[in-house]
C-alpha cells in the first residue's frame, strides 16, 4: 500500500443519521444516492491506505482506498451471503472509502461501499459480515429501485400541495379573505414537508426490510446475529443524548434502539446464536483491523494499542508497518520476522516490497513482488505493485516486462488509476509517444479529470493508426459525455 490521498465528501443517510434539510429538486435526489448502514460522521478522514480513483456522485467525490488484504477478507465474508441472497451471478464490487466513521451504503446494484472505520471498529468478523448482510437485503430487495419511485411519489406529494395551497391564496385574495391567503400559503409551505416525510417513512421501511433479510441470510448460512446486534447496541449508547431531541419521524432510519428491540429475540432465538467465528477467519480479522489501523494512525497510536509486550501476530504486524511509515529500511527486520513466521503469507512479501520502493530501493523490490504474485497468483494489485517497481527501477531491459505485467494488471484490476501512469511512464521511456499519451488519458478518466483526458486522448489519437483498437479507445474518451446528475 502506499500513503495518497483523494479528497472527498461522506454521504448523508446512516443507520442513525437524519437527513437534514431535504428540499425537493436536487435535494430530493440527494436522498436516492444510497442506501446505508452508518452514523454520522463524527470522526475526521485518515490518511489514505493506497492510491486510487475517487467515487464521484452528485459532484462529490469520496476518498477511496485499496488493498488486496482487506479486500480478500471482505469477500470472503460476504461470498456466502450474496449466494443465499440470490445474488452470486451479480458482479459486485466492495470498495473501501477512507473514512473512520463506522458507515457502509449501496449506491446501485454492483457496489458496495464500506468505511474503513467498520472494520477498526468490528472485533469479530460477525460485526462486519452483518453490515454486508443488511446491504445485500438492499440490493436482493431492489430497494435502490423502488426508493426511486417512491421520491416520485413524495414529489408529486409536494407538487399537489403547492398547487392547492396556491390556488387558495390566490382564492383568498380575489375574495379579500386575509386568513384564506396566510392559510393558503402555509399549505404552500407545508406540502414539501409532507412530501418530504412521507419519503422518509417509505425509506425507514426499507431499512427495516434489510435488517430482516439480513437475519435470514445468516441463518441460511449458519452463522450468528450477534455481531449486528453488537452494531446496534454501539449505535444506541451514541443516541442516547441526541434520541431525547431528535423527531423519530425526521429520520432516513429507525432508531437504533428502536432496530436493537426488533431483532434481538430472533437473534437470540437462532441455534447459531453463540457459534462463533471461525478461528482462522478470526485470526484474518484481527490481522487485517490490526493493519488498517497501522496505516491509518499515527506511529505513536499504533504503539499504545499495540505496545511492545503485545507478541501477537497481528500486533507485529501493526509495529512493522508503524515502523515502515517512519523509516522503510528500519522495518525490513520487522518484516522478514514476520515472513519468516508465515512464509506463505504475500501480504508479508507485499510489505516487504512497498518498504523498499518507498524508501528509494525499487530494484530490491522487484523480488519480494514477484513471491507475492507467486504466491497468490494473479492478483491485480500486486501485478501493478510489480510493474510499477520495475519502472521505478530505471532499468530499461525490465520495460517491456514492465508493460506486460502492468496490461495484465489492469485487465484484472482495471480502475486502477497508478497502473495506468507507470504504464505511460513504461511506453513513453520506450518511444511509444501515442501508447503512453492514451494510457496517461486513461488514467485520468480513472481519476474523474474528464477534460484532461480528452486533451491526452485527442493527442494520442492523431498518432495513432484510424480504426485500431487503441484508436477507438481514445475516440471513446475524446467523445465522452458525463451523465446529468439529478437530472439536470
Amino acid at each position: 500500500m502506499t500513503r495518497h490521498q483523494t479528497t472527498g465528501q461522506r454521504f448523508v443517510s446512516g443507520y442513525g443519521a437524519k437527513l437534514k434539510d431535504m428540499r425537493l429538486g436536487s435535494r430530493f435526489a440527494a436522498m436516492l444516492s444510497a442506501l446505508s448502514v452508518a452514523l454520522p460522521s463524527f470522526i475526521g478522514a485518515t490518511a489514505a491506505l493506497s492510491p486510487e480513483t475517487a467515487f464521484a456522485q452528485s459532484g462529490r467525490k469520496l476518498p477511496l482506498v485499496r488493498d488486496a488484504e482487506a479486500e480478500d477478507l471482505l469477500r470472503s465474508y460476504a461470498q456466502p451471503i450474496f449466494k443465499v441472497a440470490g445474488l452470486g451471478n451479480t458482479q459486485i464490487d466492495i470498495i473501501l472509502v477512507n473514512d473512520k466513521a463506522f458507515n457502509a451504503f449501496v449506491p446501485d446494484s454492483h457496489r458496495m461501499f464500506i468505511n474503513l472505520g467498520v472494520i477498526l471498529e468490528a472485533e469479530t468478523p460477525g460485526e462486519i459480515i452483518g453490515v454486508i448482510a443488511h446491504e445485500s437485503g438492499h440490493i436482493a430487495g431492489r430497494h435502490l429501485v423502488r426508493l426511486r419511485e417512491a421520491a416520485a411519489n413524495a414529489q408529486i406529494i409536494a407538487v399537489i400541495g403547492m398547487i392547492l395551497g396556491a390556488g387558495a391564496a390566490v382564492a383568498g385574495g380575489a375574495s379579500g379573505n386575509s386568513s384564506a391567503i396566510s392559510g393558503g400559503a402555509a399549505a404552500a409551505l407545508s406540502s414539501g414537508n409532507v412530501g418530504q416525510r412521507s419519503m422518509l417513512a417509505y425509506q425507514r421501511g426499507e431499512e427495516a426490510a434489510a435488517d430482516r433479510a439480513a437475519l435470514k441470510y445468516l441463518e441460511a448460512t449458519h452463522q450468528s446475529g450477534k455481531g449486528m446486534l453488537k452494531t446496534f447496541e454501539r449505535f444506541a449508547e451514541q443516541q442516547v443524548f441526541s434520541a431525547r431531541f431528535v423527531d423519530p419521524y425526521a429520520q432516513s432510519h429507525p432508531m437504533a434502539n428502536e432496530r436493537y428491540r426488533s431483532l434481538a429475540t430472533d437473534v437470540m432465538k437462532s441455534k447459531y446464536y453463540d457459534t462463533p467465528a471461525p478461528a482462522a477467519l478470526q485470526h484474518r480479522h484481527d490481522m487485517v483491523r490490526a493493519k488498517i489501523l497501522a496505516f491509518s494512525s499515527h506511529p505513536n497510536e499504533v504503539l499504545r494499542r499495540y505496545p511492545r509486550s503485545d507478541k501477537s501476530l497481528p500486533a507485529q504486524y501493526a509495529r512493522a508497518i508503524a515502523s515502515m511509515k517512519r523509516d522503510g529500511r528500519a522495518a525490513i527486520k520487522e518484516i522478514d520476522a514476520l515472513i519468516r513466521q508465515e512464509p506463505s503469507n504475500p501480504y508479508f512479501q507485499e510489505l516487504k516490497g512497498q518498504a523498499l520502493l518507498e524508501s528509494g530501493n525499487p530494484k530490491a523490490a522487484i523480488e519480494p513482488f514477484r513471491r507475492a504474485l507467486a504466491l497468490k497468483p494473479g492478483e491485480g494489485q500486486f501485478q501493478i505493485w510489480l510493474g510499477y517497481a520495475m519502472v521505478s527501477s530505471n532499468d530499461k531491459s525490465l520495460l517491456p516486462e514492465a508493460e506486460t505485467i502492468l496490461k495484465q494488471g489492469i485487465r484484472t484490476d482495471p480502475n486502477s488509476g497508478i497502473a495506468y501512469s507507470q504504464l505511460a511512464i513504461a511506453h513513453a521511456r520506450q518511444g511509444e509517444t501515442a501508447e503512453a499519451d492514451l494510457a496517461t488519458a486513461k488514467g485520468m478518466m480513472m481519476a474523474g479529470d474528464v477534460d484532461a483526458a480528452r486533451r491526452y486522448a485527442a493527442r494520442a489519437q492523431k498518432n495513432l493508426k484510424r480504426g485500431t483498437p487503441a484508436w477507438l479507445q481514445a475516440d471513446d474518451i475524446v467523445s465522452y459525455k458525463p451523465p446529468k446528475l439529478n437530472g439536470r
